[in-house]
């Protein structure tokens, strides 16, 4: 294995990372050892920085989302291959452990955090999706959120309905193609202008996230329906509180799974339950393999699941264009990812 480099958070609040040469990384036997192509920003990496997790060890590595070659594989470890290309979610957030984190050149995944990508999925494009995955894949299907089914290459349809807000952005986007390869009905928010890319993700009907009263637009467009549960992807306080007020008034369950918490509990309807969501909490859960490893290979392979989006933006190529990188902006649709050829 050739010198492993990485972008290295001294402290919290410092800036610019600083990039240095960090231990080799070796699997456990149940993980596999990435050797990184791309890697994409999140606004998590920001909040790390910015001091705002405060469980984070320091000195200490970022990063979630890479893409590469697979290149070494523990004893334990079924289904990869050296040689294998693949996308994961670095797990560095959960384990504390910087193995798991993606600013470096070589990366430690958990394999049921991880899936082959085929050869029409640049490492680029594909390094924008597994936080959005997880993200989505925990609001939609654990037990402890909304419990759905999980998707499958050939689903039944459901005669259910699940609200997604913000079913164009970089999470909601996973969430309705997730949902919809689930077998559900989607009723999904978005601006107008995104209706028909919204549909091509599997959306059922859409409306207006600009909406006067969205809740009651939500509720008449559901009536008559049954409703397994709203996903508000936008962590948007309004939002969240308009699809609590619409399953609140639907029949069907009466739970919206967020990205936020900024909004007041007071505004909830007594009969309504919001629950505030994390990505690395599938980790441990059946949802993982369910959706990583049951789903996800056969669909990106078949085409059965819409890439690529978010698309990527390559920023630069090397780990010393990683901080400038997390302080830029994506447009719409896009996200930030920096190269390591």
């Amino acid at each position: 294995m050739e010198d492993n480099y990485a972008a290295i958070l001294i402290r919290q609040k410092r800036r610019p990372l600083d990039v240095d040469e960090v231990e080799a990384r070796f699997p456990n036997e149940d993980e596999i050892v990435v050797k990184n192509v791309a890697i994409s920003m999140n606004p998590i990496d920001n909040a790390m920085q910015d001091g705002y997790v405060v469980n984070m060890t320091t000195p200490g590595i970022l990063g979630a989302d890479v893409a590469g070659e697979v290149v070494e594989v523990g004893s334990q470890v079924n289904g990869f291959s050296v040689g294998d290309r693949v996308m994961g979610h670095a797990l560095r957030l959960a384990t504390d452990d910087d193995r798991h984190a993606g600013f470096q050149n070589y990366t430690v995944l958990w394999p049921n955090m991880a899936c082959q990508i085929p050869d029409n999925l640049s490492y680029e494009n594909a390094s924008t999706m597994p936080l959005g995955i997880s993200t989505a894949a925990s609001a939609l299907f654990q037990e402890a959120s909304l419990g759905l089914e999980p998707p499958v290459l050939y689903p039944p349809a459901r005669d259910e309905w699940v609200i997604i807000a913000g079913a164009t952005g970089n999470v909601g986007s996973h969430g309705v193609r997730l949902a919809s390869a689930a077998g559900y009905k989607v009723l999904g928010t978005a601006s107008t202008s995104s209706f028909d890319l919204a549909k091509r993700f599997g959306a059922t009907e859409l409306v207006d996230y600009k909406s006067k009263d969205l809740a009651g637009t939500l509720v008449q467009k559901l009536s008559g329906k049954r409703v397994a549960g709203a996903f508000d992807a936008s962590g948007v306080g309004s939002s969240i509180i308009a699809l609590a007020n619409a399953v609140s008034r639907c029949e069907g369950k009466k739970v919206v799974s967020s990205v936020g918490d900024d909004f007041s509990s007071k505004d909830v309807p007594k009969n309504t339950e919001v629950k505030l969501i994390f990505a690395i909490d599938i980790r441990d859960k059946p949802v993982s393999n369910k959706v990583w490893q049951d789903f996800l290979p056969g669909a990106l392979a078949t085409g059965k699941y819409l890439i690529p989006y978010p698309e990527a933006v390559v920023f630069g190529n090397g780990l010393d264009k990683i901080q400038a990188a997390m302080d830029s902006k994506a447009p719409g649709g896009k996200k930030t990812v920096v190269t390591l050829k």
